[in-house]
């Protein structure tokens, strides 16, 4: 038998509230499974479990708010027999049966998705007529109440919880981290061109981003700079097995999440493009997995969209390394002995000077750069 316990969902977390159970008592679950569905000052996140087994108890109601580590459920292992249970008092001789406890009052049901569009768009759910079994509320009565104009609910508090954390997680970077900036203009002229013949060929939903470029060649880079992928861990840097780049994206309502896209460097660009799509928009809508939230091991943040020409970040601890791209815009160039005009973008890097030094942090850059040359190569 075993726990399966509220992970940390980033160094910003030090508790959550259990919203919804996936699962009940009796259920096989497989690993990687999602069993429980909890709310974070950032985003309703869908919890895995990383053991297969069978829902022996639910140890925590939803509606409770609990420390990261706190037991959730207890489990069987494959193969294990469930522990026999208790004998109740009116089972032993001699004694007489406690008077039952109150039943609890029902707790009102509310789907999963209309949960999360329901804290997205502000709305109190309190407020909201259910029509589904039971008078479970369901998304499409979340969607008609904000169409109606229902009151809103805590959304601009939890918005103010959202900022709190992001500064706490930020202020404790700044004064633990001793971060070194370094900034390179990479030409974009052959990726661009190369993008274009390549989307030329492909229907308009299969076209690829610039900024899936961007992230496919800061993931091969990493491959060649361990020490810029990975975390600083009780005074030591810990290289990460693996290349899970974390995804800075702004939410509607205001704030930041930074969710990884698994593998990035093992993925053809169609597929990264696919992913990053995915993972913007089920951020934006509060539906982010736990693996997603937890284990990001080097995170970029594109804020060319928004018109910001560079932007030097924070790292997000305990991760070592952060890359910044601004907006790619029109400069004159200087290419082979002749001036012109190029499109050039703004690439930074801030650095854990723990774990790597500015001459490495400059080859990281300059490996990007080269990348981004020779796209066809990939």
């Amino acid at each position: 038998m075993f726990d399966f316990t509220l992970p940390s969902l980033g160094a910003d977390m030090d508790e959550g509230t259990l919203t919804d159970w996936l699962v009940k008592p009796g259920d096989a679950v497989e690993r990687g499974q999602a069993i429980a569905t909890v709310d974070t000052v950032k985003a309703a996140v869908d919890v895995e479990i990383w053991q297969s087994g069978t829902v022996h108890r639910l140890l925590v109601e939803p509606g409770t708010t609990v420390s990261v580590g706190t037991p959730l459920a207890t489990l069987i292992s494959p193969g294990e027999s469930p522990p026999p249970e208790r004998p109740t008092a009116d089972a032993v001789p001699g004694t007489t049966a406690a008077a039952p406890a109150p039943e609890p009052a029902p707790r009102r049901k509310v789907s999963p998705r209309a949960r999360r569009e329901a804290e997205r768009a502000g709305i109190d759910l309190a407020g909201v007529t259910g029509t589904g079994a039971d008078a479970a509320v369901t998304l499409d009565d979340v969607q008609r109440a904000a169409a109606h104009g229902v009151e809103h609910g805590p959304a601009e508090a939890k918005t103010r919880d959202m900022r709190g954390a992001i500064a706490a997680s930020m202020s404790r970077s700044k004064r633990e981290i001793p971060h070194y900036y370094l900034m390179d203009e990479i030409p974009l002229r052959t990726a661009t061109d190369w993008l274009r013949t390549e989307n030329a060929a492909r229907p308009i939903t299969e076209r690829v981003l610039l900024a899936a470029v961007q992230l496919k060649a800061v993931a091969l880079a990493a491959q060649q700079f361990p020490d810029l992928n990975g975390f600083w861990l009780d005074g030591e840097f810990r290289p990460a097995p693996h290349i899970h780049l974390g995804v800075a994206i702004s939410l509607r309502g205001g704030g930041l999440v930074a969710p990884a896209i698994h593998d990035t460097a093992d993925k053809p660009l169609s597929q990264l493009m696919v992913e990053l799509n995915d993972l913007v928009t089920r951020a934006r809508a509060g539906s982010l997995r736990s693996s997603e939230m937890s284990d990001p091991t080097l995170t970029v943040t594109n804020l060319g969209e928004h018109g910001v020409t560079t932007v030097f970040g924070v790292i997000y601890p305990p991760q070592v390394a952060l890359v910044g791209f601004g907006k790619p815009s029109e400069r004159p160039w200087v290419f082979e002995g002749e001036l012109q005009v190029a499109t050039v973008v703004t690439a930074t890097l801030a650095a854990d000077h723990r774990a790597s030094d500015g001459t490495r942090g400059a080859q990281f850059l300059s490996r990007i750069n080269e990348l981004l040359q020779q796209p066809d190569t990939w």
